[in-house]
């Protein structure tokens, strides 16, 4: 294996870094939060304007996260801009928290969705063994060769979105479409303005994480000047029409009252689609769709570990890679601890308590376009986020709002998640001291 500090080749393309993103952001949250939506919210114009104000939140976050990536152009995520911004412990915190709970458990979280979903497809089929069927079938391809890789996260991510337009389509020309109205009627307004739509927005928001995705390969990508807000933006105006047209069609060919408190939404609505053998379908493309999903989570999570490896002393060993540019260690770390969520159950714990501390590093990350911009007004910033500074601060509020609403209907899993990043904090002293060739690990400020 050749030691990661050596340049790291540029050979992930555009298609492949909105592949990326689009596979990210599309998982399970789409298929089950509609349930919990038309309970409260029973207006279609409120329901689509709840997911259009989560896409508009997730683009502001996107087009930020966009500048300081071209600005600072190394693979890492949150790792590398807190460390930069900020000071290394909160970066080195950040990267310990994603390559965690924000890598490793939604893998398991898709992978054991797979496996029940495949289970109402072929009943019989152990959920358990699926799921982990799925890891150990993706890894392998993450291992070979990269171009091996970007074609299949390509192509999978491409089978996800088609199907999802085969439903909308079928969606459009159901028999019997529900008496519900998507123009504005008298009380929606109100609806907009309560407290179920406010709660039901965070979980709106949890659908659309993933549109940072490429911004974690930045050292991978060619040309990430340009490639980088081009995946970010177009991945997430892709997901977000997506979403608000599968939305549309549920409300149109389900009754409200059938989706109400129910989590597998998509099942319940697949009757209503496709007839009698609606669910087994319904089931099978969701199935479908969380290959791209598992494969681009444990594409990108690798990449974190890697230069923390590249950084720390102590983790030097994530940090080789092959040949062709693979993270191969680091990847195999993320199997392992996969393969562990799965076996134990502990990745919905793990995931729980630390949703706080990730969307508070998302939150310091935009916030470190304000600080960055003060700090550093002289740095070379090929990509300067559309709309500043109306744009941050949406998110930041938006943010804000969550991270409040978080803490108040969750404090013990809130606490454990500040525990989760308290330890990440221990690991870094106890790593701390650099390798020689990273001694100024967060120096590159220029693209080559």
């Amino acid at each position: 294996m050749s030691d990661l500090s050596s340049t790291s080749t540029r050979h992930i393309s555009g298609l492949t870094a909105t592949s990326i993103v689009v596979a990210n952001m599309i998982g399970t949250g789409i298929f089950t939060s509609l349930g919990f939506q038309v309970g409260v919210l029973p207006s279609g114009f409120a329901i689509l304007m709840l997911w259009l104000v989560g896409g508009v939140c997730a683009l502001c976050g996107a087009l930020c996260y966009a500048e300081l990536a071209t600005a600072l152009p190394r693979s890492g995520g949150e790792y590398h801009f807190l460390g930069t911004i900020y000071h290394p412990s909160l970066g080195f915190m950040a990267g310990w928290v994603s390559a965690t709970a924000g890598f490793a458990a939604p893998v398991a979280l898709a992978a054991m969705a797979f496996g029940k979903y495949l289970a109402g497809v072929w009943p019989g089929v152990p959920p358990l063994g699926t799921s982990l069927a799925v890891v150990w079938l993706a890894t392998p391809l993450l291992l070979g060769d990269a171009k091996l890789g970007s074609r299949f996260q390509n192509a999978s991510t491409l089978l996800k979105v088609a199907l999802i337009l085969a439903v909308i389509g079928v969606g459009c020309f159901v028999g019997t479409p529900q008496a519900v109205s998507f123009l504005p009627r008298p009380g929606d307004g109100a609806l907009i303005a309560s407290g179920p739509f406010a709660v039901s927005l965070v979980w709106v928001m949890f659908s659309y994480s993933g549109w940072n995705a490429s911004t974690y390969i930045a050292g991978e990508l060619r040309n990430p000047s340009r490639m980088i807000p081009l995946s970010v933006g177009l991945g997430t105006l892709l997901v977000m029409g997506l979403y608000l047209a599968v939305n549309a069609v549920f409300v149109r060919s389900t009754p409200l009252a059938e989706m109400a408190g129910k989590v597998e939404v998509a099942l319940t609505a697949g009757p209503h689609l496709f007839g009698a053998a609606g669910t087994r379908i319904m089931a099978g493309l969701i199935c479908v769709g969380l290959v791209s999903t598992i494969s681009a989570m444990m594409w990108i999570g690798p990449r974190v570990m890697v230069v923390m490896g590249e950084d720390l002393r102590g983790l030097r060993w994530l940090a080789g890679k092959s040949r062709q540019g693979t993270p191969v260690r680091a990847t195999l770390a993320q199997f392992a601890l996969v393969n562990l969520f799965l076996l134990t159950s502990s990745f919905e714990q793990v995931g729980t308590c630390a949703t706080l501390v990730l969307q508070l590093c998302a939150f310091l990350t935009v916030l470190g376009v304000f600080v960055l911009r003060h700090k550093r007004p002289d740095l070379a910033r090929p990509y300067r986020t559309w709309g500043y500074p109306v744009t941050p601060l949406v998110f930041l509020a938006v943010s804000a709002w969550m991270l409040w609403n978080i803490v108040l209907s969750k404090p013990v899993e809130s606490l454990v998640g500040l525990g989760i990043a308290g330890l990440g904090l221990i690991l870094y002293l106890l790593s701390a001291k650099k390798t020689p060739s990273s001694s100024q690990p967060f120096r590159q400020n220029e693209l080559p």
